[in-house]
Formats: C-alpha cells, sequence, structure tokens
C-alpha cells in the first residue's frame, strides 16, 4: 500500500508561519501526500505553492470546538471554496449532538456539504467526548447528509485516534465512505494500526517522519 497516499500532512497550530505552510507544501510534494491540512487564512498561499501538482488543499471549518452557528460555517465554506480549498474538514456541533438534537446536525452537514460545490467534506466528531452510541449515532447523520468521511478528531481536545473509534466509524459508514483518523499519530506503527482498522485517511503532522 502507498501509506503517503493517505496522509493529509497537517499544520492547524495557532502559531504556524507562512514559512511553515511553504515548507509544509514542499514536503506534501515531496512525499505526494494526498494534501495539507491548514487553517483558512493560507488556502491561499498553499493554492500558490502546489500549483501544478496533484497535492489538495483542505482546509477546517467552524475549528476545533465546532460551535459556531451554522450560517458561519457555510459562509466559511463557501469562502473556502472561493479562495481554492478542494477538500473540506468540518467540526459538528458536539453539543447539539449531546442533546440529542439530531434534525440540528443532519440540516448543519447538509448545508455545509451544499456550500463544498462538489468538493471533499470530511465530518470532525470528536471521539473522545462522545459515547460509542454517540459515535454511531453521528456517523449515520453524516451519512445521511451526504459526507464524504467522517474523522474522528479535531487534536485539540482531551484525545486523538484510537483503533476502537476508527474500528467503530468503519463499521458504522460502511465500504464506501471514507474514514479519517487524526490526532496523536506520530509513527509508522500508528498508521499502519488505524489503516488496519479502517482507516483511508490520516491526517498528521509527522507524515515526513512516518514515510
Amino acid at each position: 500500500m502507498e501509506y503517503n497516499k493517505l496522509i493529509d500532512h497537517t499544520a492547524l497550530k495557532p502559531d504556524v508561519t507562512p514559512e511553515a505552510i511553504i515548507l509544509l507544501c514542499e514536503e506534501a510534494k515531496k512525499y505526494g501526500f494526498a494534501s495539507v491540512c491548514i487553517n483558512p487564512g493560507f488556502i491561499r498561499l498553499a493554492t500558490h505553492e502546489l500549483k501544478g501538482s496533484a497535492v489538495k488543499v483542505c482546509t477546517v471549518i467552524g475549528f476545533p470546538l465546532g460551535a459556531t452557528l451554522t450560517n458561519v460555517k457555510v459562509y466559511e465554506t463557501q469562502e473556502a471554496v472561493f479562495e481554492g480549498a478542494t477538500e473540506i474538514d468540518m467540526v459538528i456541533n458536539i453539543s447539539q449532538l449531546k442533546a440529542k438534537n439530531y434534525p440540528y446536525l443532519l440540516k448543519e452537514i447538509s448545508e455545509i456539504k451544499a456550500a463544498c460545490h462538489g468538493n471533499l467534506l470530511k465530518v470532525i466528531i470528536e471521539t473522545c467526548l462522545l459515547t460509542d452510541e454517540e459515535k454511531v449515532k453521528i456517523c449515520q447523520i453524516a451519512v445521511q447528509a451526504g459526507a464524504d468521511f467522517v474523522k474522528t478528531s479535531t487534536g485539540f481536545s482531551t484525545g486523538g485516534a484510537t483503533v476502537h473509534d476508527v474500528s467503530l466509524m468503519r463499521k458504522t459508514v460502511g465500504p464506501n465512505v471514507g474514514v479519517k483518523a487524526s490526532g496523536g499519530i506520530r509513527t509508522h506503527e500508528d498508521l499502519v494500526a488505524m489503516v488496519e482498522a479502517g482507516a483511508s485517511r490520516i491526517g498528521t503532522s509527522a507524515g515526513p517522519k512516518i514515510i
């Protein structure tokens, strides 16, 4: 398996510099990663740096808490696509999931998917804050809303991806929806364990070291 093509090369810390984003893009091209995953303010820079390459520009929406208003997330998605992003990683409203407000979640994810204009949508569910029952429910809602992937974590909460969660998510969404494992994946062994559990994309800032 070409593990490099599963990696979203990630730099989302608040103190990331433009120089670090340029280096991220250079590394992504060198290693043939799937994408760079960056904050929205760097989309235009990354799009310029990756022009002519196969590496995609991925950005995050409602990040990292997922607690912003739906219309703000939709607008943020529209602007991200306009700037050049071709993959969107959105954070669900975790409070609404805890409250069992499933229509809210279905509506929000559906509206953001529409705002992607055919581009890839990954739905971050923040597994470390959820029960297994909640993980299954939000994965089902994400699939119903047309999401292309479900994703474990932002990497900014109390925990990251686990083999258990990736396996549960894969079992829930079936073979035709992607599962992205992110958060705490730092070694080749970590990556292989996640892939064997069902991950079809890996979010990590340690891509070059892993490969």
